[in-house]
């Protein structure tokens, strides 16, 4: 069994299922190549620019 952070969310109220789905993430996450550093900059841009305040009260 995969040492999971506890932080993450439940994504089936099923222990057993939920587990495997994490695992099954692990094994994927570390299977994929590595970020070359262009597109870490360019996800950082993504989220950095999508956090901008809203200056309009919400209705």
């Amino acid at each position: 069994m995969t040492a999971r952070l506890p932080s993450r969310p439940v994504r089936d109220p099923d222990p057993v299922r939920n587990t495997a789905y994490w695992e099954r993430i692990d094994r994927m996450v570390a299977a994929a190549p590595p970020l070359s550093d262009r597109q870490r900059r360019t996800i950082r841009a993504v989220f950095s620019s999508s956090i901008v305040p809203c200056t309009r009260e919400a209705a």
